[in-house]
């Protein structure tokens, strides 16, 4: 502005001035320019410096000052200081329990890079690195032990921890100090024996917090009546069940299975059921959580939901999830399933009722893999849903696009499909839905997604071993080829693209070629009889599994 105002006043001045108040003007003028100059380039360098620090700062942290920062809360109230970790609201409580296994992996992973540093003999970086993990542990265990008024044991636990992580930094720094090989290499034993240690001791202690947050919100669903404080108490612990089977044996041990099913026994709780069957199946991907639920009644409790007409369907598709989680074939243990075939006849048949009925793919899906399941280990299953008309049922349901609409729930239908053709009983009924079993051998991927891919490689091979069992029966088998399976079959095997390079695929619609030939030999072309059925099947195998491109 002084500039503008100058520079107006000597190009418009149209009177006569002196030659000393001309120069005063000209004097002023350049002092202005040189000043905002001056300010200009201070302003530029104080913006680089900010961005320069800024960019530095992501990649470097005082860990130290982070540890004193972290430790003394900021504008907090002495009686209000416990909720910087844990805050009795329950919309605070979820982000708390996240906040202590963020820093717990922060923790981990710098123990594992001591580990691996150490192997290296990097001591300056052995050094830092446990310095950064006593600083962290100390903030940890101060701001927790602040926030919570820790059980006599834990605070054993972070004693000895500190004392462990105190005695690291110690002994690592006195690595830094000598060349003597032999000295370190006896420093190296001693504190990986120290690291290791400290990593069990961590672990611990780690478990045990997290034990005494899920006792809390455990007795929140417990003792509370407010419908908005346990669901959001049982969504905190379903959201722990998403960290791992480690966090869901913790969840098992404390009785949150046992809570939850009183909860699925009140009608007045009938909103939250869905809610709460949700956890009981993540939780129940553990052992600690089915043994849980077998001692409380569980399966009696599904079963009364399943076949509860005025259940909702949401809570009974959430009840057949759980069904479906213990019924997995990957449990090693089958204890549990003493007390469900006492129940299996009223669980099957809600389930296929509810496949029937189901208003959304994600229902039917649920029902059918509880279904699926349940065939591998009982052929009583088998019968009862031949008996229910479960094929026609299934095979129908493929038709329906709001049904079945991916390809995951077409391999819990196949499944069940070839589970029961090994039923003779089976054959007539497939026979009445021709056709919808051999547009399964055509699935296709609609998208480059990998799990949709290896789902589409999963229905292929079923769809053909269904198919060759049921080939056993010559109608099937005849119908089969009218149906042009033959072809179809045989692009499979040629083709490694068509079945996406899957060698199960291949296993399969080889073995129902065979199935098909021996019945009707003249259904199969002279060179293909000559690949594909006349060698042995290990021989058909390594010639098409070499195969670059299709020769249909």
């Amino acid at each position: 502005f002084l500039i503008v105002k100058i520079s107006t006043c000597i190009l418009t001045q149209k009177r006569l001035v002196t030659t000393a108040l001309y120069s005063h003007y000209l004097c002023v003028f350049v002092c202005a320019c040189t000043y905002v100059c001056a300010c200009s380039r201070m302003h530029s360098l104080q913006v680089d410096s900010v961005q320069r620090w800024m960019e530095d700062l992501r990649h470097m942290t005082e860990v130290e000052c982070m540890c004193v920062l972290q430790a003394k809360p900021i504008g907090v109230e002495e009686d209000t200081q416990g909720e910087l970790i844990v805050a009795t609201g329950d919309h605070v409580a979820r982000n708390n329990l996240q906040t202590l296994l963020r820093r717990a992996l922060v923790v981990s992973t710098e123990l594992g890079k001591m580990f691996q540093r150490l192997e290296k003999g990097r001591w300056q970086r052995v050094h830092s690195t446990a310095v950064r993990a006593n600083c962290h542990v100390r903030s940890l265990v101060h701001e927790y032990s602040t926030a919570r008024n820790t059980p006599a044991e834990m605070q054993k636990y972070e004693k000895s921890l500190l004392e462990k992580c105190m005695e690291l930094t110690t002994i690592t720094e006195r690595c830094l100090h000598t060349e003597d090989e032999f000295f370190l290499k006896s420093m190296r034993e001693a504190i990986h024996e120290i690291l290791t240690d400290v990593s069990d001791s961590f672990s611990h202690m780690i478990d045990m917090a997290l034990a005494n947050e899920i006792q809390i919100l455990i007795r929140q669903i417990e003792s509370s009546d407010s419908v908005y404080t346990i669901g959001s108490a049982i969504s905190n612990l379903l959201s722990l069940t998403q960290d791992g089977p480690q966090l869901c044996r913790i969840i098992a041990k404390e009785g949150a299975v046992v809570a939850l099913f009183k909860i699925c026994r009140q009608d007045c709780f009938s909103d939250l059921y869905a809610h709460a069957l949700r956890t009981v199946a993540s939780i129940c991907c553990v052992e600690e959580g089915i043994n849980q639920l077998e001692k409380v009644d569980g399966i009696l409790c599904l079963a009364d939901i399943l076949t509860d007409g005025n259940s909702a369907e949401a809570a009974r598709a959430e009840a057949a999830a759980v069904v479906a989680q213990i019924t997995s074939p990957h449990h090693t243990s089958t204890q549990h399933l003493g007390s469900f075939l006492e129940s299996m006849q009223d669980i099957v048949t809600a389930l296929i009722k509810l496949c029937e009925s189901a208003s959304c793919g994600e229902v039917f899906l649920l029902a059918s893999a509880a279904l699926a399941n349940i065939t591998f280990f009982d052929s009583m299953a088998c019968e009862i849903l031949l008996q229910l008309h479960a094929i026609h049922i299934l095979l129908q349901s493929c038709k329906d696009r709001q049904r079945v609409d991916t390809p995951y729930s077409k391999d819990q239908v196949v499944t069940i499909l070839a589970n029961l053709s090994v039923l003779e009983q089976s054959s007539s009924e497939v026979l009445q839905e021709k056709g919808i079993l051999l547009q399964l051998l055509g699935e296709k991927p609609s998208s480059s997604s990998p799990s949709e891919g290896a789902a589409c490689e999963r229905v292929q091979q079923k769809a053909a071993v269904t198919l060759a069992r049921l080939s056993r029966d010559p109608d099937v088998a005849q119908t089969a080829i009218q149906l042009q399976a033959v072809p179809r079959l045989i692009e499979l095997c040629r083709s490694p693209a068509e079945r996406n390079n899957s060698d199960s695929v291949l296993v399969a619609c080889l073995a129902a070629l065979r199935r098909l030939a021996a019945g009707c030999p003249d259904s199969i072309e002279a060179a293909d009889h000559q690949q594909l059925i006349k060698p042995r099947l290990v021989d058909s195998f390594l010639l098409c599994s070499n195969m670059e491109e299709s020769f249909v």
